[in-house]
């Protein structure tokens, strides 16, 4: 298994012109708002050229001209309209190249705070399990700790609550599952659909608060039919999406404080 991989930056998405994050920076792009004197996604491509873990990077929906120079070989392709297509696209571009990459690191252009320390122990820790899907999480107290003001969505589980993580690796022969990426999309910012992911016989435990987060990973892993596997991730930037404006000035103070 080769210890560098290709990632693959979603950077597609457009904001409406009534939401509250466009009133406030004025930008349609959501890659491209403004986050402390820089594009939003060019944090994250920074972040990940500067790892020792990525061999190549695929930038998915952002267009030719809005291209950032990096030190490793790249490349981008324009948005499809949507995220599973892009996700699509992404990871057939990753296979196309015949690199023979196992898998993929999927990172949301949102995501400006991660660092290449954060992504090297992604790419670590996933190529040591080696799942189908490895999927991170942030705990509640990981998250408040480190962005108290940040106001996440949590899923409560037996043993914690968390929210989803946006820095994730998965195998690259997944491509072309499209129902699989259909439902993961989906339940991607629903906690509810995240729930039903397991399954109806296990709604119950879950409103009880009796369900873990492994059992919660090998039961949507029986019913997707894939190996899945949930990271607690001791990082909560791969968590700090920016969605609101509250998020992005979070974000903004935190980076003004880290350079004072």
């Amino acid at each position: 298994m080769s210890e560098t991989i290709s990632a693959v930056v979603l950077a597609g998405g457009m904001i409406t012109e009534g939401d509250p994050l466009y009133e406030s920076t004025g930008t349609l792009k959501k890659s491209m708002l403004p986050v402390a004197g820089k594009p939003m996604v060019q944090w994250v491509i920074e972040a990940i050229d500067r790892s020792v873990s990525i061999a190549h990077i695929i930038v998915a929906g952002l267009e030719e001209q809005l291209w950032f120079e990096t030190t490793k070989p790249n490349s981008t392709m324009p948005d499809t309209g949507g995220m599973l297509a892009n996700i699509k696209q992404g990871l057939e571009a990753v296979n196309g190249m015949g690199q023979g990459d196992e898998f993929v690191l999927l990172a949301s252009g949102d995501i400006p705070t991660i660092t290449p320390q954060i992504v090297d122990w992604r790419v670590h820790n996933a190529l040591e399990v080696g799942a189908d899907v490895n999927y991170a999480v942030v705990t509640r107290e990981t998250m408040e700790a480190r962005f108290p003001k940040s106001k996440r969505s949590y899923v409560q589980l037996r043993d914690m609550s968390v929210c989803g993580g946006d820095l994730n690796v998965l195998r690259a022969s997944l491509a072309g599952e499209d129902q699989l990426w259909e439902r993961i999309i989906e339940a991607r910012k629903s906690a509810w659909r995240q729930v039903s992911l397991l399954g109806y016989d296990l709604l119950l435990q879950y409103l009880l608060r009796r369900v873990s987060l492994e059992s919660a990973g090998d039961k949507v892993s029986e019913r997707l039919g894939i190996h899945g596997v949930g990271t607690v991730s001791p990082y909560a930037e791969l968590a700090m999406d920016i969605d609101k404006p509250a998020h992005l000035e979070v974000v903004e103070r935190d980076m003004q404080s880290e350079n004072d």
